[in-house]
């Protein structure tokens, strides 16, 4: 009996993305060094997941550009803290970062391509209110 491919989808791959960040983070050294960064990795790691769904209400496609981005800059930051976490290292088995970081450039690549795509369209926008409401 075939499968049907699966179906893609940002959320859910997002969703197990910042889980594992969790994961990670708790499987951190009890160090300065690792609160510090773990608490840094806590919140960038978990941002693009939180920020997709605003950008999945964004209000206008500029603003969808604008929540996109800041997916995007939360995915670069995340990278370097991974990096910084493996160097040290700040968990008790370096190499399970890699697949983190690797997931990490994956994402970093679609958030760019969407920007790059959804921006294409933003110059076809009309500066009109927030809500339409061109009164």
């Amino acid at each position: 009996m075939a499968r049907e491919p699966r179906e893609y989808d940002l959320d859910d791959r997002l969703l197990e993305y910042s889980a594992s960040i969790v994961r990670l983070v708790e499987s951190m050294t009890e160090t300065k060094a690792a609160n510090h960064v773990g608490g840094q990795l806590l919140r960038s790691g978990t941002s693009p997941y939180f920020n997709h769904g605003e950008a999945e209400a964004a209000e206008s496609q500029r603003d969808f550009v604008h929540k996109m981005g800041v997916c995007l800059k939360e995915l670069r930051e995340t990278k370097r803290a991974l990096r910084l976490t493996r160097r040290v290292p700040l968990v008790p088995a370096p190499a399970t970062v890699d697949p983190l970081l690797a997931e990490t450039e994956e994402l970093i690549k679609i958030f760019f391509v969407s920007i790059r795509t959804a921006n294409k369209q933003v110059v076809h926008e009309s500066p009109s209110a927030p809500y339409g409401d061109d009164s």
